[in-house]
């Protein structure tokens, strides 16, 4: 009998674990454990295989876990919970032959290529060329950027930093917001804006800027407002997805992404409704000279609900991960 591979999506608030046949991408028995319930993950990990009945001879003795955190030294510690521990603990501690520990963007990347046609919206038809970069970029508590690129046998991981570039206004109304972002961080990078709490401050910057009472208290609420018909969180959602299509638009130009680039993370399919009625796609497309080569790019939003988890099991016996 085969054993079946651990594979795990572990963000600030909730555990994602499942199973995954070795081989395969196709993830099962996955369920969603909420952290604050366990002191670290060997004892979430411990509970997900009780539940499942993963256990005895059907124990996995491989694993493959993503973090929403750094992870390329030997300990690791969650930046938005208290979980913290070394690697050879977690793999001494549940007995694992193979275990491979990676960012979860990093795993929404590798994701990305196993990700059905039926979990796709596509926001600009393009050309996708075979053996070209694709761009994965998601706003959500930061902004994600990456990319992967096919090799002969395998999909090779290229991770950035690309959330922490500058900001570059492109009208008159981004110059008024940067001025006031930059008085309130200093240097301002994409991901200031580009974030939860990122929708939250252009909110009460557009709202200075338009003389208006300031009602939203949380990221979600400024989307609800919108969708109630406010204004003001009308021009937020609106003036947010113009800002992630220009940005969206310079990443693909630095990364050469003429293999498709790649909307996912937790904000921007809550907010696919709006993408029509934005700047966005002609944000992305706006870089003078060089509009035609945008153009040409496919521009797709991921709406799957596991994607970092099928890029966890890409990853388990993927050579160009580490």
């Amino acid at each position: 009998m085969t054993r079946p591979a651990l594979i795990g999506d572990i963000g600030g608030t909730n555990a994602r674990f499942a199973l995954v046949t070795p081989g395969t991408t196709t993830p099962h028995d996955i369920l969603t454990l909420p952290c604050a319930d366990y002191p670290g993950v060997v004892e979430a990990v411990r509970d997900y295989l009780l539940r499942v009945g993963a256990s005895g001879e059907n124990t996995p003795q491989e694993a493959c876990l993503a973090f929403a955190c750094p992870v390329h030294t030997e300990r690791v510690t969650m930046t938005n919970n208290h979980w913290d521990f070394t690697k050879t603990e977690v793999r001494e501690a549940l007995g694992l032959t193979t275990f491979k520990v990676i960012n979860d963007f990093m795993a929404q990347a590798l994701g990305v290529p196993h990700v059905s046609d039926d979990d796709l919206i596509t926001v600009q038809e393009g050309e996708n060329v075979e053996h070209t970069a694709r761009l994965v970029i998601g706003p959500g508590t930061g902004l994600g950027v990456a990319g992967v690129f096919p090799a002969r046998r395998a999909w090779i991981p290229l991770p950035t930093e690309g959330g922490h570039v500058s900001f570059a206004p492109t009208d008159a109304q981004e110059l008024a917001i940067y001025e006031r972002f930059h008085r309130r961080y200093g240097r301002v990078s994409v991901e200031r804006v580009l974030c939860g709490q990122g929708l939250l401050d252009l909110y009460r910057v557009l709202a200075e800027i338009e003389e208006l009472p300031p009602q939203a208290e949380s990221p979600a609420e400024v989307t609800q407002l919108a969708n109630a018909g406010d204004p003001l969180g009308r021009d937020t959602i609106l003036r947010f997805l113009k800002i992630l299509g220009g940005v969206s638009g310079d990443a693909a130009l630095t990364m050469g992404a003429r293999g498709g680039v790649y909307l996912c993370g937790g904000i921007v399919p809550r907010l696919i409704d709006w993408l029509p009625h934005s700047g966005f796609l002609n944000a992305f497309c706006a870089k003078g000279r060089m509009r035609p080569y945008n153009e040409a790019i496919a521009v797709h939003v991921v709406t799957a609900p596991w994607t970092g988890l099928l890029g966890a099991a890409e990853a388990l016996h993927n050579e160009e991960v580490e």
